[in-house]
């Protein structure tokens, strides 16, 4: 028996042994269609080892067997805006809707560990996200979302331990079970240096809580994913897919050294690590990109860091359409871009998905847009067959080509990160290209390539620098009035006249103790959420201690 044979043998029988839905797999004519397909018998396929089949190492194909027959993808709209009221009220309209689950945008304020009423917060309050100031925040947000059987995605990085502990207490007044929750805490502080930079501290003291958070999850959270490493932001920065590909796989070898370093076991850990792409407009590059990323991901975690199981070398990851594609010109056509993006992710196997409404180039997305985005991904699941087969494009030679390519150009970067490392780890390349701008250089030069290709003409783009008549009248978009920040920061004040003052600040005092010792840091962050201190009370202890990081200026 060749190894395409005995690979669909094994993948049979796995096949046989996983959960399936009971659905209908035909064509729209009727046609029953096999749930995978590869090589006929006694081909030989060479590279077969490299393409493999689903659910088998190395993953190119798939983490699972059955692929979208046993689980199609999760439906993740990313979502928040002004007050925890009104971006409430989004949640339950986005459930009822058929949304699977929650993805919580917050504004700018609260991604850079300020209050609402801090003179830097000014104009900035619920505009691109919710606003958060303390736990009881999180208590309005779920309001009648029962936590404990809902997923929840935050996608926060600077501040995330402290709204984490926010979110856990919000789920203890409810009533849940801490220990049973599901969700993802995006917390990649690297992309925050690389790429969006929204950091609070120098990175070693950020470094430091995220292996607090790993080992408290491990132990008391076990379901819930601690880290989502994020490439999504990278590629919005202006990289090139293998750039984003790579920068985003080193940084999650770096966490997976920051585990091994605080003595965790890979194989317990690692299944914790999951992934954000971006789906970008090259429809078969960003098909080639996710197959290259589980391959990747997969060989270095068995053969570099010696995970022996297979959850352990899974890569599973969240996939948001490319914001950066959309237009502000023709804004209908951004409807198109986003389906064909949303397209792609499937056809690489994500595991959740969010889709760009089309108006989110202007501003926060209005309701009326936010529903289209959400029936795009619904269309795709219901009517067009693509969750019938699993990998439908393996074995093209362009897709398998452009993977082996996305594969090897990483694999060149992630030598030149090792090249930069004084101890040859993944973490010390990527913490002295953090410090020389050597990430940010790298992007600023494969964004400055691209503008002069769009500029040149060589590279078109609808409605901007080609086909540009167009009948379209402007759009009606989403406005946050001036009348939310000045209530949410009235509440907050209520708030803080209304709190023990005295366990508040008992409980600032304990973290600050803690955080001059090798305590872990969570326990203290919990006890500062319950008695109701501010984000930016807990963020600015800490900054005191820690201090603040400023980018080196480079020419």
């Amino acid at each position: 028996m060749g190894d395409a044979d005995a690979g669909r043998s094994r993948w049979q029988q796995r096949f046989d042994q996983a959960a399936k839905r009971h659905a209908d797999f035909t064509t729209l004519s009727g046609l029953e269609v096999d749930p995978v397909y590869g090589p006929p018998p006694g081909a030989v396929v060479p590279g077969m080892d490299r393409i493999g089949w689903p659910g088998e190492f190395p993953f190119t194909r798939g983490i699972h067997a059955s692929g979208y027959r046993g689980k199609p993808w999760t439906i993740r709209q990313f979502s928040g805006f002004g007050n925890a009221r009104q971006t409430n009220e989004r949640y339950k309209m986005l459930l009822r809707a058929g949304g699977a689950g929650l993805s919580v945008a917050f504004d700018m304020p609260t991604l850079m560990g300020r209050d609402s009423d801090d003179p830097r917060s000014l104009g900035e309050v619920g505009h691109c996200g919710v606003a958060i100031d303390s736990a009881a925040d999180l208590d309005v947000l779920f309001e009648g979302i029962d936590l404990a059987d809902t997923t929840t995605s935050m996608t926060i990085s600077g501040p995330a331990v402290p709204v984490f502990c926010m979110y856990l207490v919000a789920a203890e007044r409810q009533g849940a079970d801490v220990a049973k929750l599901d969700g993802t805490l995006q917390t990649d502080i690297f992309k925050e240096y690389i790429a969006q930079k929204e950091w609070l501290f120098p990175p070693r003291p950020h470094l430091r809580l995220i292996g607090d958070l790993m080992q408290y999850c491990g132990a008391n959270i076990p379901r819930y994913k601690p880290l989502s490493v994020s490439g999504y932001h990278i590629r919005e920065a202006g990289s090139t897919a293998a750039q984003e590909l790579a920068f985003t796989l080193a940084d999650g070898f770096g966490y997976v050294e920051l585990g091994l370093d605080r003595g965790l076991d890979i194989d317990e850990f690692a299944p914790g690590l999951s992934f954000f792409f971006d789906a970008h407009i090259d429809f078969f590059e960003e098909i080639a990109k996710f197959r290259a990323a589980r391959r990747i991901w997969a060989r270095w975690l068995r053969d570099v860091y010696g995970a022996t199981s297979a959850r352990a070398q899974w890569l599973r990851f969240h996939t948001q359409t490319a914001g950066v594609s959309l237009t502000a010109q023709q804004p209908d056509n951004n409807i198109v871009r986003t389906a064909v993006e949303a397209l792609a992710a499937v056809l690489g196997g994500t595991n959740s998905l969010h889709t760009n409404a089309l108006d989110e180039v202007l501003a926060l997305p209005g309701e009326a847009a936010a529903e289209t985005a959400l029936r795009t991904q619904q269309v795709l699941m219901e009517e067009t067959g693509v969750v019938n087969v699993t990998d439908p494009l393996g074995g093209s030679w362009y897709v398998e080509a452009l993977t082996d390519h996305l594969d090897q150009e990483a694999e060149a970067i992630f030598a030149r990160i090792r090249e930069m490392s004084p101890d040859g780890s993944i973490t010390g390349g990527i913490l002295h290209g953090i410090e020389t701008g050597w990430f940010t250089g790298e992007i600023a030069e494969a964004s400055f390539a691209y503008q002069r290709k769009l500029e040149k003409g060589e590279k078109k783009i609808v409605g901007v620098n080609c086909h540009t008549e167009t009948v379209a009248a402007p759009l009606e978009i989403l406005r946050i009035s001036p009348e939310v920040e000045r209530e949410q920061v009235a509440l907050l004040g209520r708030r803080r006249a209304q709190r023990d003052q005295h366990a508040v600040d008992a409980a600032l005092s304990a973290l600050v103790a803690a955080a001059r010792t090798g305590e872990n840091l969570v326990p203290p962050m919990l006890d500062a959420a319950r008695a109701e201190a501010t984000l930016g009370e807990v963020c600015g202890a800490l900054r005191a201690e820690w201090g603040a990081y400023a980018e080196p200026a480079v020419f």
